[in-house]
């Protein structure tokens, strides 16, 4: 029996490639021992079976009203694929990584404050840090120099179409 742990920043690309490794091990020697009489293949009973549908674009986008370890969760179920995402000025940003704070909060939902060298952002229990966002069009960059080159506004928020 093969167990891996999901950690605290875990995302589902980091989770695929642990499994891949360790299900790869696991396949040969179950092809093995079918193959040489040492293990008998059993069917798995019908009853019990649920599918899990998969994860769409609209699923991935983040909803700031939500609880922070709900907003964290949906980014890190949705990295890298399909991809968590918001609104920013009216263009899709991505969230590729971000940051749980002790609960304290400042900020209304989906509202930003920058610092010198972070992004908060308010959600629907306490603030959250940006560390890791792809604007529409652009590479990964840290939330800090994209906070710097678009010059966010007091009260922008995250979240509004326009």
């Amino acid at each position: 029996v093969i167990t891996e742990h999901v950690r605290p920043t875990d995302t589902s690309g980091d989770l695929l490639t642990r499994l891949a490794f360790a299900g790869s091990g696991l396949l040969a020697a179950t092809m093995d021992g079918i193959g040489d009489g040492s293990l008998k293949p059993v069917p798995q009973p019908a009853e019990g079976v649920t599918l899990a549908p998969k994860i769409t674009v609209e699923d991935a986008r983040v909803e700031w009203s939500a609880p922070a370890l709900r907003v964290d969760r949906v980014v890190r179920a949705c990295t890298p694929a399909p991809g968590a995402w918001t609104v920013f000025r009216g263009e899709r940003l991505k969230l590729i990584h971000l940051g749980l704070l002790p609960e304290r909060t400042e900020l209304a939902p989906g509202v930003l404050a920058v610092g010198k060298n972070n992004v908060y952002v308010g959600t629907g229990s306490h603030d959250a840090e940006l560390l890791w966002v792809q604007p529409q069009g652009k590479k990964p960059m840290r939330a800090a120099d994209w906070a710097r080159g678009v010059r966010i506004a007091p009260g922008e928020r995250l979240g509004q179409e326009h």
